[in-house]
């Protein structure tokens, strides 16, 4: 049976404008579930549903084919179901439907794996996922009526411990997988039914989540990062021009020649050092006396034609394996070293070859903060690491 991943992703978002695309610890929100479902092999095909050009954009970017929904099933009003149900209209190749939420950032390819099992192998019609909690519910007493509040779930003279009550089981919204013939007759759940437990670190609900920073940590403690593990970074090789500076240059009366870089970045730089992470900087042109004037104390390569080449010859000459390199580079002479680096970063104005490239996206502009704030990024991605390694 053809198996199809869909991520129903349209571009209107009362709470957050473009939600499914903004930017959510470097990574476009979309992108996220993508890379889980890709990196699952378990699909017969990845798709999204989206009515806005660049989430289509975004979509393609990482790998899923775009089915454009009609205007009728991408109003506030319209649910799930009913985009569900138009594009199995377009595709009766597909014979299961994996409607995997955009708001479910910690998704794992080892769910979906679970699932695809639970739904080929074992016969069950739909699949949804779930996570337990520990909460006591009470009745609802609306305004104005006299009556006391009653207890739902607990027995208030003997309250349960956590560790002696199991709990119980919510629908997280992460996933629903549903046959055909049950979508067809207006069902996501239905026939054979079973529940997938997910863990409660990677249940995490964007929609409910609208603090951005708290679920960007919350992503990069428990996020997918792609099948290889994460390594200890030991060399990062910054582009200086349009990463430590804005990329322009100043021009005097007596045509001499500045650049300006903030100094946060260098703040940023020491604080790699003082973790053992080499910085290394690369130029296509002749930046040696601004380097030597700014005194970063870091070895440089200028008037590069082949950056690639000089980033493999680092990383040879260090020993390393490409796991342990992070690059940060900004234009298109950068792409394949942001291709090749284990982890890759560009400032928030970097060319569009670039940013498509990369694994994270700063915040900040070139020369504003940009490789402080990738250095930051390295740093909680280290401390996901050492966490791991102490499990």
């Amino acid at each position: 049976p053809h198996l199809a991943a869909l991520v129903l992703a349209r571009g209107g978002s009362k709470g957050i404008p473009l939600k499914n695309i903004k930017l959510l610890a470097g990574v476009p929100l979309i992108g996220w579930v993508l890379r889980a479902a890709i990196d699952a092999g378990v699909f017969h095909s990845i798709w999204v549903s989206t009515d806005h050009d660049e989430i289509e954009k975004v979509a393609k970017q990482f790998g899923a084919q775009v089915h454009r929904r009609s205007p009728e099933v991408s109003q506030d009003s319209s649910t799930s179901l009913e985009a569900i149900t138009e594009f199995l209209n377009h595709h009766p190749e597909v014979d299961i439907v994996g409607n995997i939420q955009a708001t479910s950032p910690c998704l794992h390819p080892s769910d979906l794996i679970k699932v695809a099992d639970l739904i080929q192998k074992e016969g069950f019609d739909s699949v949804f996922s779930v996570v337990r909690r520990h909460q006591f519910r009470w009745s609802e007493v609306k305004k104005g009526e006299n009556k006391m509040t009653e207890p739902q779930n607990l027995n208030p003279a003997k309250r349960y411990r956590r560790q002696d009550w199991p709990g119980e089981l919510y629908e997280n919204g992460s996933f629903y997988f549903a046959k055909r013939h049950l979508i067809e007759k207006g069902y996501l759940q239905g026939g054979k039914m079973a529940y997938y437990e997910m863990r409660a670190e990677h249940s995490v609900d964007i929609d409910t989540d609208i603090d951005w920073p708290i679920a960007e940590q919350r992503v990069l403690s428990f996020g997918y990062f792609g099948k290889e593990p994460l390594k200890e970074v030991k060399l990062l090789v910054c582009s200086f021009d349009g990463c430590l500076t804005n990329g322009r240059i100043y021009v005097t009366e007596d045509c001499q020649k500045m650049v300006s870089y903030d100094y946060r970045d260098i703040v940023g730089i020491d604080l790699l050092k003082k973790r053992g992470i080499q910085v290394r900087l690369i130029s296509d042109r002749d930046c040696s006396k601004t380097l030597s004037a700014m005194q970063l104390g870091c070895v440089a390569k200028v008037n590069v034609t082949n950056k690639l080449q000089v980033l493999k010859d680092w990383q040879e000459d260090m020993g390393l394996s490409w796991k342990e390199v992070a690059y940060l580079g900004n234009e298109e002479s950068d792409v394949e070293c942001l291709k090749q680096a284990g982890m890759s970063g560009v400032p928030a104005d970097a060319c569009a070859a670039a940013q498509k490239a990369a694994g994270y996206i700063c915040k900040s502009r070139g020369g504003c903060g940009a490789v402080q704030e990738f250095a930051e990024h390295i740093f909680l991605l280290l401390e996901k690491v050492n966490s791991a390694r102490k499990q």
